[in-house]
């Protein structure tokens, strides 16, 4: 399964960038014809400067090279630099089906409208826009292989509203609030959202939850993990899966007891780490190492 998130451009395209700051992700910076696009803007109550992606057309976008985000911590896939531009969703969605075609079974993807409020108020709401992709493609429907996620609950109300694809609301840290909620006032945090009745509210609308995986088992002062929460058996409870994240091999991402040695771009012991989480009853995990984590539920499962 493959994760992505969307972001539109100035003409309205649905564009798949980890943020719609596109400087940390692709060559924008040595191109000398966009310099005048940096700018500062502030993206959900934090400013930020860079180029980003709403102040260009799709054509301009298609100019750029996509670049690794944390190359201290992924050096070797700095080797990729340059290789490949920036897909739209349209072309993930072609995708998907080439890939489905080749491979023999259902490939599936999931993708996640990013910064939701903020582009809603800029005129370039992202709900409307995925559903239309998804009706022209036929993968709008309850069994379709798409799964739509947001960390802002309002818009998966909204997706909702207008597909029937499964749905899932990511949660961040239990003292934060989702920026939606930010924005109107709610006084919420995800702390509230975990609750029994907030994880019923949310069975509501959406068939599961993306927690950090701290959510899942806390960590402790030293980085290392403490007991698992409730978490999952709540969210079993009320019928929501769980995908957590975000799972990576490299040492500054792993608990403490998991890593080896000290340099931040060594891989630590992930697979003792995915077993642990696995053990917790979760339903999957996102990865930034599919390979890892397909021979950790293997070993997990064979036990």
């Amino acid at each position: 399964m493959e994760a992505g998130d969307l972001v539109p451009t100035r003409d309205g395209h649905l564009v798949c960038r980890h943020e719609p700051e596109i400087g940390g992700t692709t060559d924008v910076a040595s191109h000398p014809e966009f310099a005048g696009r940096r700018t500062t803007k502030v993206l959900d109550g934090v400013s930020t400067t860079g180029w980003f992606t709403e102040d260009f057309t799709l054509a301009e976008l298609k100019r750029l090279r996509a670049v690794e985000r944390i190359p201290a911590n992924r050096p070797h896939n700095t080797l990729y630099d340059g290789r490949w531009g920036i897909p739209t969703f349209e072309e993930v969605l072609k995708w998907q089906d080439e890939q489905t075609r080749r491979r023999g079974r259902q490939v599936w993807i999931y993708p996640e409208t990013k910064h939701p409020t903020y582009f809603r108020k800029l005129g370039l709401g992202l709900e409307e826009r995925v559903a239309k992709l998804l009706r022209k493609h036929g993968k709008d429907g309850r069994n379709a292989p798409v799964i739509l996620q947001s960390f802002e609950p309002t818009s998966i109300q909204r997706l909702n509203r207008l597909v029937d694809n499964p749905l899932v609301v990511l949660l961040s840290s239990a003292n934060s609030r989702p920026y939606d909620f930010v924005d109107t006032g709610d006084p919420r945090t995800v702390a509230d959202l975990i609750t029994p009745k907030g994880l019923r509210d949310i069975a509501g609308y959406a068939q599961g939850i993306g927690p950090t995986l701290d959510l899942v088992i806390p960590r402790k002062a030293d980085g290392t993990l403490a007991e698992p929460s409730t978490l999952v058996a709540d969210a079993h409870k009320v019928g929501l899966i769980l995908h957590p994240y975000t799972m990576r091999n490299e040492n500054p991402f792993l608990p403490a007891e998991y890593r080896k040695g000290s340099a931040a771009d060594a891989y630590g012991d992930a697979f003792g780490a995915f077993a642990t989480y696995f053990a917790t009853g979760i339903d999957g995990v996102f990865t930034d190492n599919a390979d890892t984590g397909l021979l950790a539920r293997a070993d997990f499962l064979a036990r």
